[in-house]
């Protein structure tokens, strides 16, 4: 069983095998980024630096590979907990407001 096809079964809506096909895109496009430079470094002045078109494009495709995560996240049940964690505990006792 391939990557994608074990996502559609992990989701388990094949009517979103779509957005799978996307989210499985994006995901080598990321890895592919990964290995390029992001900042570029002034050679005469190295305290100047600029970020390459590679580290904005990163950003970008990253925020919607979240995005998809989230959406199957959501889609599977597996974001909803209903454990409190120990820093929402420590400010419900410290501000005697429930936070969620």
């Amino acid at each position: 069983m391939n990557r994608r096809e074990e996502l559609i079964e992990y989701i388990g809506d094949e009517e979103l095998a779509p957005t799978v096909d996307e989210f499985l895109f994006i995901e080598e496009q990321l890895e592919t980024l990964r290995k390029m430079p992001f900042i570029v470094v002034n050679r005469s002045n190295p305290e100047q630096q600029r970020t390459t078109p590679a580290a904005k494009l990163y950003k970008e495709l990253l925020q919607q590979y979240t995005n998809i995560l989230k959406i199957f996240l959501k889609i599977t049940g597996a974001e909803e907990t209903t454990e409190t964690s120990p820093l929402r505990e420590w400010l419900n006792a410290k501000n005697k407001v429930e936070y969620r």
